[in-house]
Parts: structure tokens; sequence; C-alpha cells
């Protein structure tokens, strides 16, 4: 007999915890198709960007030379105006397309940072068909006169914004850089995201010493990346409302089963499909459902957050004694 791998995300009733998050291969309807077929329980399109929205061609020529390539899904630093992803009335189509040649949930995404026009097209986005949104917000606050609490107001404006907007879930996908991690959760919990996906890889450019020039270093995700989600969602379980969902260092079923134990409701792949292929999705399922059987796991739910930070008696006491193990246990 098979385990049960449902889950629940924002919402959504999933048949397992894997889902193909924004890339490439959600731009041809084919790819999305093999996607689906692997066995993905949703499927997160690629980014919709308030760039390609907004109408001022002096900001667009700005954010696409000094921001592009900040973004999960941008493909190169500088790009081309006329190599960037489809327009704004071609994605929303993309979506509608996606809807009618796929079973699986399909997730709009939308990444940008003001409060502006462009959060008009999540309607446009639910109206296409799409059974949620992923709001990608990036943001840099390299003016030193802007505070914390004013970057924060920026991510809950838009959030309620998003909300106010649509009845379809919306998830925020963030970067862990905040003086204070649980209470931003929390203040975006209030603001209505149905879940949180941590976290996202804010891609920097590096120097070429020859040439002396900035150019493009796209690096697909590793494993250690991510330790810093699985901590996260240990420590946010059973504390806010919303769902949780690991991203950037799913490869294979053992990363699937430790975000389960912490507490997360799915577990996001996209660099390993890259790297070697969209089967690595069956290949995990079927892995993941081995290990459940040799271990008595009858379902995803019986693990579901059983090695949460709730587990231990004393998490911070914990996680300063490990801290101190670890350095101390290194040898010359």
């Amino acid at each position: 007999m098979k385990p049960d791998l449902s889950t629940e995300y924002m919402g959504l009733k999933l048949k397992n915890p894997i889902v193909a998050s924004a890339s490439p291969l959600s731009k041809s309807i084919d790819s999305a198709k093999s996607v689906e077929d692997a066995g993905a329980s949703a499927l997160v399109c690629y980014s919709l960007f308030e760039e390609q929205i907004s109408h001022d061609a002096n900001e667009l020529d700005h954010f696409l030379t000094t921001t592009a390539d900040s973004y999960a899904e941008a493909l190169s630093y500088f790009p081309d105006k006329g190599e960037y992803n489809l327009g704004p009335e071609e994605y929303v189509d993309h979506i509608r397309k996606l809807k009618e040649s796929l079973e699986i949930p399909v997730i709009g995404s939308l990444n940008g940072v003001s409060n502006g026009g462009w959060i008009n097209f999540a309607r446009k986005i639910e109206e296409a068909g799409a059974d949620g949104i992923e709001l990608n917000i990036y943001y840099i606050p390299t003016d030193a006169e802007i505070d914390g609490q004013s970057v924060e107001r920026i991510y809950t404006d838009d959030v309620r914004a998003i909300k106010s907007a649509v009845k379809i879930p919306v998830a925020v996908k963030l970067s862990p850089y905040f003086s204070s991690m649980s209470n931003m959760a929390k203040k975006l919990d209030e603001a209505g995201a149905d879940a949180l996906v941590l976290f996202n890889r804010f891609y920097q450019p590096d120097i070429d010493l020859d040439k002396l020039e900035v150019y493009p270093n796209l690096e697909l995700s590793n494993r250690w990346e991510l330790r810093l989600p699985l901590r996260w969602i240990a420590i946010l379980h059973n504390n806010i409302r919303a769902s949780l969902a690991a991203t950037s260092g799913i490869i294979d079923y053992t990363d699937v089963l430790k975000v389960m134990m912490v507490g997360g409701d799915v577990a996001m792949m996209c660099s390993e499909l890259l790297r070697h292929g969209i089967h690595k999705i069956s290949d995990v399922i079927t892995d993941l459902q081995n290990w459940m059987n040799e271990n008595e796991y009858d379902s995803i739910s019986l693990m579901k957050g059983s090695m949460d930070y709730s587990s231990v008696e004393q998490p911070a006491a914990y996680e300063r004694a490990n801290y101190m193990k670890i350095l101390n246990s290194y040898k010359m």
C-alpha cells in the first residue's frame, strides 16, 4: 500500500509536497506538461515583473540595467529588452493556456516593489484562472535614510493591496535579510499572506578583473542552501497561520523529508530540474514513498512538524549550544 503523500498549501489540496517553482520550465506548455506528467503537484509560473508593466521608459531602463539579475528567474545581469520575458498581456494569456492544458494547480508570479498599477495585474492573473499568486518582492534599501520599519511596510502594504484585489490565495516569497524574521513573518501573516516561501535567492554580480567589468554569475542552488529555510520553517511552524514552503537546495527525497519534518507544507524544486532534468520529480516521489514504507509512515501528515522547534524544550539554548559545539569541534 502506497503512503499518502497529500498535503495542503495555502488552501490548495495537493497530491504530494513537490511543487515546481518559478523557472523557465513554465515558459512552454510542453515543458509544463512534462512537469505535471513527472508528478509535480503544482506549478509556479515564471515571474511577471513590475518593470514589464510600467509604461515609463526611463523607469524600465533603470530597472533593467541595475537590478535585473537580482531576481530568481533573471537570466542575465544586463538583459536586452527585446529578450525580456513576455509582456503583461501575453503573460496573462500564457496563464490561461497553462490552465487549459494542466490538471494541477497553476500559481502565477508577480515580481515587484511599489504599491502601484502593476498590482492590478493580480486580478487579471486571477481572471485567467490561476489557482494562486506568488508575490516575489525585491527591494534593496540603498538610501541610508530609509529605516527598517519603512522597508517592512513596503512588503506588508503590497500584500494588503494584492489581497484586496483578488480572492485566490497569495504567497509571499521573501529574503532572509530582516532584523527580526519572526516578527516580519508575523506581520505578513497579519497582512493576509496565505503562505510564505523561504527563501528567495538574490543573484549577485561578480567582477571581471581582466576587463574591469561587472558580469553575471548565476549559479544553481546547492543542498547546503536548504539549511536556512529549514531553520526558519522549524521556528515558524505553528506560530503563524500561513502555509510554509521551502525553496533553494531541494535536491532529493531526503531534503523533502526534512522540510516536512520541520513543519513545511511543500518543497519547491527548480535548480535540480534544470540541472538533471524534469524526470527528477518522479525519482524523488518514488524514493519518498519507499522511505516512508520502510520507516512505517502512512502519510505525510504523520511526520509534518515532528522535528520543529516546539519539540525542543529550550530551542534558543539548543541553538547556542550547538553553535559552540560546532566551532569547538574543528580540528587543525
